[in-house]
């Protein structure tokens, strides 16, 4: 079973449509004794940082996230979720996150229209088995106005061209995230998390 997350800011259906369309049994859950029994997490995520976090905190799920990714559950985070993943975000002044990935979720500064809002292409860094059969460079679609600075390079997985080069996913063994929505992105967003069902299963 696939538990996804629910603590007030996830688009959750959708991610639950996409995974149950190609056979995989989902649950959405709020609370840790969700968790009992799943094979993999999915952390979605909409919002403000410092608002999901207290959510999260609130419900006792980050610990139980941290716990099942120090387990080696496959673990997931799209938009928020993935930025959550990380030690700290500059949204809201200083915001301190679930310290999975070590570095910093970052606004975009100068000149450039935020959101970053649209289809943009994500160039692959190496092989990567939630990547597998996808292009590189496809185009996947986004809605976010930070992005992640992970600390180390062996973090990065993907990346993505908007007034700059920016981290949109990263991997680190069982644990993945992306800066976009696969559920949002058409048939490769689909291949996404078909190929996450598949890791989940062969856990």
């Amino acid at each position: 079973m696939i538990a996804i997350i629910d603590y007030g800011m996830g688009n959750l259906r959708s991610v639950q449509k996409c995974l149950e369309k190609n056979g995989f049994r989902t649950a959405i859950v709020s609370s840790p004794d969700g968790l009992a029994g799943a094979g993999g997490i999915i952390l979605p995520g909409v919002g403000a940082f410092e608002d999901a976090v207290v959510n999260l905190r609130s419900r006792g799920l980050h610990r139980a996230i941290r716990e099942a990714a120090d387990k080696g559950q496959p673990v997931l985070g799209i938009c928020l979720g993935m930025q959550l993943f990380f030690e700290v975000s500059e949204e809201g002044g200083s915001c301190e996150g679930l310290g999975i990935f070590s570095g910093r979720v970052r606004r975009f500064a100068g000149d450039l229209k935020v959101p970053h809002m649209g289809w943009n292409r994500v160039e692959l860094r190496g092989a990567n088995p939630l990547f597998e059969g996808i292009p590189d460079g496809s185009y996947f679609y986004f809605v976010h106005s930070y992005y992640v600075e992970p600390a180390a390079e062996e973090y990065i997985a993907g990346e993505t061209e908007y007034g700059g080069r920016f981290v949109s996913a990263v991997a680190d063994r069982n644990v993945f995230g992306v800066q976009f929505h696969p559920e949002k992105s058409s048939d490769l967003g689909e291949r996404l998390l078909y190929n996450f069902g598949k890791l989940v299963e062969s856990c």
